[in-house]
């Protein structure tokens, strides 16, 4: 597969962030496999995470095929650069066509990233799962790798002003021990399971994350910050849903 994309797109992104001198800490990059198909399962707190989860893969020198709404792959800009850099295009009204997409490039070895939890979270904690993952990783017969990434909602998230040019924000990106699914394994726990370790997995970024002022709007409701909890969260989502998947920000 031709990579004439996403170097160079991975290399701008590097060069934006150390002059923004974000301080990025990975750790469990280790455990992404070097090579073969596995499912990187990522929290989704901000609209930058497909980056931030993509740099877990960096150190074993994988690039990441993210699956995204389709409303991505038809903006006049992000459209090119993600056909470009293979990412699988998702039709939340026809799914079934990218469920194949995903398993046809997990058996060729790649590596297909998923925000299993379909929307960015208001609260900050992880929502509810889709099985989706743990049913392409069973069908291509790969690992699932579950990463939380911490950090970026305070560039950018949902119902928040964009602040790209912030300065010396510490992202956290934490890589998790690989989930083998069995192909007679129940989808239903696996599902339960996947979650719960990105759960812990983020517990562990934010109980981590440096200089934390108190009652800031970007700390979950149970640790001491003014988020949404979920059931507001839940609420909030609710009154702003519309009949089509929500716009590009």
């Amino acid at each position: 597969m031709s990579e004439l994309v996403y170097p160079p797109v991975i290399r701008a992104v590097l060069a934006a962030f150390k002059l923004l001198d974000l301080r990025i800490r990975i750790e469990g990059a280790e455990r992404v496999p070097r090579s073969g198909g596995a499912v990187l399962v990522s929290n989704h707190v901000s609209y930058l995470d497909f980056v931030f989860a993509g740099l877990a893969a960096r150190p074993s020198r994988r690039f990441v095929r993210f699956m995204a709404k389709q409303e991505v792959f038809a903006h006049r800009v992000s459209g090119p650069l993600m056909r470009g850099m293979h990412h699988i295009p998702v039709d939340r009204s026809a799914g079934a066509g990218a469920f194949r997409a995903a398993v046809r490039a997990l058996r060729s070895g790649e590596i297909v990233g998923n925000f299993a939890e379909a929307t960015i979270s208001r609260s900050f904690t992880v929502k509810d799962i889709k099985s989706g993952p743990i049913r392409m990783a069973v069908e291509a017969g790969v690992p699932i790798i579950p990463v939380a990434v911490w950090g970026g909602q305070r560039l950018w998230t949902k119902g928040r002003p964009r602040k790209l040019l912030q300065r010396h924000v510490p992202i956290t990106i934490l890589v998790g021990e690989p989930l083998n699914p069995g192909s007679d394994d129940d989808i239903a726990k696996l599902t339960a399971e996947l979650r719960r370790r990105m759960s812990d997995l983020l517990d562990e970024a934010q109980r981590t994350y440096p200089e934390i002022p108190p009652g800031v709007w970007w700390q979950p409701a149970r640790l001491g910050g003014t988020a949404p909890t979920p059931e507001e969260a839940a609420a909030l989502d609710a009154a702003s849903r519309k009949p089509r998947s929500e716009p590009l920000p």
